[in-house]
């Protein structure tokens, strides 16, 4: 397959992931009387990642996150030649769903972009109150797990064909975990494209949301690498 169509994969099933996870929390979680709260916008979130993973994974492995990228290139499961295209296809991808949930959110007379649009963050901008220290130990930790799980349920040892289940549903119970602590991000894409729309504390804050889930995604990688060898002493 063409790296073209690979990263127009990318694009794709990223600008998915974020209308339909970042949409959820902005347009649905606090609806009057039928708000989906944190177990909807967690599942919507683990959805986009199965739906994509079964429409695209034949196509680019359905990465959707730089920090995957980054991971399955420690892992030894892709091409460090490809990591630039992917991520870059992954960003624009975060940036345009981020862009369509704007223009679909605005339309509502009392919104504002002072809710965030789903932004990450820490401090006081952590749902939950948390500090600077307990939000990089969280997206490190989940990211690492996140990729276990994605090089674990793709190996060719593993049940064929229920690994997008098995993503899909380990994404969800990282948001489930997460969500107070930093609204979840695990995915660098995912945090820069609202964080492009909303400026100021999201921007400031944004380094965070790349270098800890790709920290954690290396750890991952190491870890699979020798969890799931063959070889014996």
């Amino acid at each position: 397959m063409p790296l073209s169509k690979r990263c127009g994969a990318e694009f794709l099933g990223t600008f998915w992931l974020v209308l339909g996870g970042c949409g959820s929390a902005v347009l649905a979680c606090s609806f009057p009387n039928v708000g989906i709260g944190l177990l909807g916008v967690s599942l919507a979130f683990g959805l986009t990642v199965l739906t994509m993973a079964f429409a695209i994974g034949h196509i680019s492995g359905c990465h959707l996150n730089p920090a995957v990228s980054v991971g399955l290139v420690v892992g030894g499961r892709f091409k460090a030649s490809e990591l630039v295209p992917y991520v870059v296809a992954q960003v624009l991808g975060g940036i345009a769903g981020a862009g369509v949930l704007y223009l679909i959110a605005k339309g509502q007379p009392t919104f504002t972009l002072a809710g965030g649009l789903a932004s990450n963050g820490y401090a006081e901008h952590s749902p939950g109150g948390y500090d600077l220290g307990s939000s990089f130990l969280t997206e490190v930790v989940m990211t690492f797990v996140f990729l276990v799980i994605i090089l674990g349920a793709t190996d060719e040892r593993a049940p064929k064909g229920l690994a997008p289940i098995a993503i899909g549903l380990g994404l969800t119970l990282i948001h489930l975990i997460s969500i107070p602590v930093t609204n979840t991000s695990v995915n660098p894409a995912r945090s820069t494209g609202p964080a492009i729309f909303v400026g100021g504390w999201a921007i400031r804050q944004l380094w965070l949301f790349w270098v800890a889930p790709i920290v954690g995604a290396v750890i991952g990688g190491i870890v699979y690498r020798w969890l799931g060898s063959r070889s014996e002493p």
